[in-house]
């Protein structure tokens, strides 16, 4: 099975990290020795994918540099640019809805999922839903859950404003239609969280829960257990 393209979201300023990230995007800084999109885009080739578009931002042209055309990570990969005016998540995503074609995932720049992206698709193949959100059940452990499930469904999604009903988290992976960017303009700012909301409230989303924690160089927490992680034995991520 062919498995979808991937949008990976790498247009962020990184703040978080800084003074690390002043001079060089979050997709670069090192971690297990190597800047991190080596170890994402690592992963998601092992994984089966191979067609991917970036959406940078922030120093975005330091990641083309290094990436290149994806070949020596035996993918294609491609580029897009919010330009001057950053434009959300979502409309980063509807920014490069032109380099797709059908269904696509989306993740996240700063998250690195090692998970079953084949029985994911395959699962949003089962259905006619426009859009999937993978969740992990979190319990507050890793980050602060921002889900709240009901019979495998995802009734209510807010990272602003959390209750004690949210046991579950947004594991950092979607799969989308274009038909979902739709009404949604090149230069307009949204928030990808608003996107799903809206697809809660009309009951267009499919939820697939994944049993594989996820990891994160957001912070500098996760940078340093992912770090420690991939120097320590990268046979803990292979997907039995």
């Amino acid at each position: 099975m062919k498995l979808f393209p991937m949008i990976i979201l790498a247009g962020g300023l990184a703040t978080r990290l800084r003074p690390i990230t002043e001079k060089i995007p979050k997709a670069l800084v090192e971690v297990g020795g190597k800047p991190f999109i080596y170890h994402q885009l690592k992963l998601l080739n092992d994984r089966g994918i191979k067609d991917v578009v970036i959406s940078a931002g922030y120093l975005g042209d330091m990641i083309r540099d290094y990436v290149h055309d994806g070949k020596q990570f035996g993918m294609n990969i491609e580029y897009v640019f919010d330009g001057e005016i950053s434009l959300g998540t979502g409309g980063a995503i509807a920014n490069a809805i032109h380099k797709v074609i059908g269904p696509f995932f989306v993740l996240y720049g700063d998250s690195y999922l090692p998970c079953n992206y084949k029985k994911i698709q395959s699962h949003f193949n089962k259905y006619t839903q426009p859009a999937l959100m993978t969740v992990y059940q979190n319990h507050d452990k890793w980050d602060k859950s921002n889900i709240e499930m009901v019979d495998n469904k995802i009734v209510h999604y807010d990272k602003k404003h959390t209750t004690d009903n949210m046991h579950y988290i947004d594991y950092g992976l979607g799969i989308f239609t274009p038909s979902v960017f739709d009404n949604i303009e090149k230069s307009q700012y949204i928030d990808l969280m608003d996107i799903y909301i809206q697809l809660i409230e009309e009951d267009k989303l499919l939820a697939y829960e994944v049993k594989e924690r996820f990891y994160e160089i957001g912070s500098f927490d996760g940078l340093r257990e992912l770090d420690g992680l991939l120097k320590e034995d990268l046979n803990i991520f292979i997907d039995n």
